[in-house]
């Protein structure tokens, strides 16, 4: 975040005697690299169609099964991108993963379900149990399309339509799908609950397509989003209404506390925005140097001012809203 005149994140966690210590490790999350068929506006990736060797390799996919296996406390692996099954290990990846009986998100863009190469791709996520977490920042076309570009929206709706069909979101199946919500210009989530029912009923009239739960998800200004918002002159308005909705409430609940976000080249990272700027888990270390997920226990997390974008009014988190 650009520096302006607020008081640093560390400070006002201070003032509110809150600190963020890394609780036991449920998750890992894997972004397995920016290649994407999409190039979202609000993308903090920077994700894009032409990142194609910014992907993670067969290497480091092995030592990250390896140390799957050596890691009993991690119960979830949430794997993100880019559009993470674009990599061409990501099939092996989840299969290895839920033979180890994790649960396994994948963050999907919808669309992905129909790129040439990715025709079984619905069966297969199907057929491995895998619990869809799918991008949707609004229920109208328009919006969607602002947000994430021309046919999106349609193509959105197709994918629901054909992964509601294989049993996905629908009761006694066991295939959870959940969409996420972003607001498509610079303010705060709406109540995600109000807005959650918003969306089945817009869906389920318009299209007759339903989803498991509905998660609303803070823009981050940092990367391809801080850019956006700068050529608009809304930056710095932005960010000074993330540090004045902070909630302290929110803190006890940020996902960092119990999760580890690995990049694609295999460094370390406290979150997955962490990652895009940068800042690596405070011990430095990579895939290569751990011995197991479980020794990240209770270590401390890294911060800075972007931390304001999860502890904002409701909070944020890869799971949605924290309160």
């Amino acid at each position: 975040m650009t520096t302006l005149a607020y008081e640093p994140f560390g400070a006002t966690l201070k003032r509110h005697g809150l600190q963020v210590q890394r609780r036991p490790l449920k998750t890992v999350q894997v972004n397995l690299g920016r290649l994407c068929n999409l190039a979202c506006v609000h993308c903090h990736v920077e994700a894009g169609p032409g990142m194609i060797e910014e992907n993670m390799d067969g290497a480091t996919v092995d030592r990250l099964i390896g140390l799957l296996e050596r890691s009993p406390k991690v119960e979830v692996l949430d794997l993100t991108g880019g559009a993470p099954e674009m990599n061409p290990h990501f099939r092996r990846l989840v299969s290895a993963a839920r033979t180890l009986g994790l649960r396994v998100l994948d963050r999907c863009n919808l669309t992905v379900l129909f790129l040439p190469g990715q025709e079984d791709l619905a069966d297969f996520l199907a057929g491995e149990g895998v619990e869809i977490v799918a991008s949707l920042p609004c229920y109208t076309k328009d919006l969607v399309e602002k947000q994430r570009g021309k046919g999106v929206f349609d193509d959105s709706v197709r994918a629901i339509q054909r992964l509601n069909r294989l049993g996905y979101a629908r009761p006694g199946s066991g295939l959870l799908l959940d969409l996420v919500y972003n607001p498509v210009g610079p303010s705060l989530p709406p109540a995600q609950l109000d807005l959650e029912q918003d969306y089945r009923d817009e869906l389920g009239s318009l299209f007759g397509i339903s989803f498991n739960r509905l998660f609303t998800i803070t823009n981050m200004p940092i990367r391809r989003y801080a850019e956006h918002l700068r050529r608009k002159g809304q930056l710095e308005s932005y960010q000074r209404l993330l540090v004045e909705h902070f909630n302290p409430g929110t803190v006890e609940s940020l996902m960092c506390r119990d999760l580890v976000s690995v990049g694609w080249q295999g460094r370390l990272y406290d979150c997955d925005f962490n990652q895009q700027l940068g800042l690596g888990e405070s011990g430095g270390r990579t895939l290569a140097s751990l011995k197991s997920f479980d020794d990240l226990d209770h270590g401390p997390v890294v911060l800075g001012d972007h931390c304001y974008g999860c502890t904002a009014g409701g909070g944020s988190s890869c799971g949605g809203a924290l309160l």
